[in-house]
């Protein structure tokens, strides 16, 4: 009886079929369809509220159309260039993106007791968007160059742990704590993804939690966001009434909502009912039914993202695929938490439904990335395996080269 291990055979990455695109159309029909969703609704939500304060109901709308617009073109040349290029982009907008998240704090407009945004033109760039995209790209380009010594401290997880810190530091400098949980999640999926030690991963996440709390407890209204989480309806009147009319107004859906523009939680009672909390209108709107729809669209995110993945013919865009799919899946679910009252509030969008022209622009993006790496086909993580024998041989046969031993097999 001979021992074996499996070892992973190189093979050059599978043509695509004659005529067939070059990309996943069912991811790219689920995005769409996202962002076609995301648009009614931010009408309906805001077209009251514009309307009555700035004279023109459709001006939120007007805006979320022209991002949807720079992020298609964003996409499009993403797609066009392809994954691979991106490749060398990855620490100069790492460094670009650090230099615009300390610029914010200089020069940003401030909305809501937040400096977060930098006015460009009809639109306003928010660096903490772009650097979730960032740190995907930049964990992608060094985890691929480091496959070999993932299992190191030193190399595997120190250096990438401390580059998110840095972003994560300079988001809560901007008071974003949301983002911060979110880059988090990002890099714990992809260096789980690329081998770095459990233990490792989980002594982080254990040193990190306290760390949380504390900035939590020591801050008034992040605070108040708590106590509101563990009793809403005791809070319900003052610093709990946003995570409260969210509730009522899912209540209110029932299994058919009722009916497009006529929900009443957006009519003054629920804050920010076209950004982070849009699914509270959506789900009052059209009900279970609607709500149903828009988790199936997201599962076909996930789902194609990972296949994407998966069938990624090298390192480089098998992360950078993970990493853009764990950004859309960890965002959409804190979002949907936070709506449905299983999370304390936190100021994040939905991802591709939300108002916020730099989300969209940036998730759009990022999406091109993704249908690049799933156009193409090899298999990094699923390559055939080839038998390599180890260990001593019974009865002392002599010991046979790796070929051998599989052609002995």
């Amino acid at each position: 009886m001979r021992l074996f291990r499996h070892a992973r055979e190189e093979r050059a990455p599978e043509a695509p079929r004659a005529g067939a695109p070059g990309f996943d159309p069912l991811l790219i029909s689920a995005v769409l369809l996202l962002v076609a969703l995301g648009l009614v609704m931010v009408y309906s939500a805001s077209a009251v509220e514009a309307g009555r304060r700035l004279g023109d109901e459709f001006y939120y709308l007007k805006r979320q159309l022209v991002a949807v617009a720079i992020g298609l073109a964003g996409m499009a040349a993403v797609l066009r260039v392809g994954y691979r290029r991106l490749a060398a982009l990855a620490y100069p907008l790492l460094a670009a993106t650090l230099a615009a998240l300390v610029l914010v704090k200089l020069v940003g407009r401030t909305a809501g007791g937040a400096q977060r945004w930098i006015p460009l033109g009809p639109v306003n760039l928010q660096p903490a968007e772009l650097a979730k995209v960032a740190l995907v790209l930049y964990l992608a380009h060094s985890l691929s160059r480091k496959q070999s010594k993932m299992r190191m401290f030193s190399i595997g997880l120190l250096p990438h742990l401390l580059v998110t810190l840095l972003m994560v530091g300079l988001c809560l400098w901007q008071k974003d704590l949301g983002t911060g949980f979110i880059l988090f999640m990002v890099l714990f999926a992809m260096l789980f993804a690329a081998g770095a030690r459990v233990s490792y991963l989980v002594a982080a996440g254990l040193v990190a939690a306290p760390i949380a709390w504390h900035f939590i407890k020591s801050t008034e209204y992040r605070y108040q966001r708590w106590l509101a989480f563990m009793n809403p309806e005791q809070y319900k009147t003052t610093f709990g009434f946003q995570l409260w009319e969210s509730l009522l107004g899912t209540a209110n859906g029932g299994w058919l909502g009722q009916g497009l523009g006529q929900g009443k939680g957006k009519l003054y009672f629920l804050p920010a009912a076209h950004t982070d909390f849009i699914a509270a209108v959506l789900a009052e709107e059209t009900g279970l039914i609607g709500m149903a729809l828009l988790l199936v669209l997201y599962g076909v995110v996930l789902w194609r993202g990972t296949r994407a993945a998966l069938r990624a013919p090298d390192a480089f865009g098998c992360y950078a695929a993970l990493g853009v799919t764990a950004l859309v899946g960890t965002q959409a679910l804190v979002n949907l938490a936070v709506v449905f009252g299983l999370a304390p509030t936190k100021g994040l969008t939905l991802p591709f439904v939300s108002y916020g022209g730099s989300s969209i622009m940036t998730l759009l993006a990022a999406t091109g990335l993704l249908l690049s790496v799933s156009g193409e086909r090899g298999g990094f993580l699923t390559r055939a395996p080839a038998a390599v024998r180890v260990g001593a041989p019974i009865g002392g046969a002599p010991r046979l080269s790796a070929a051998r031993a599989e052609d002995a097999s």
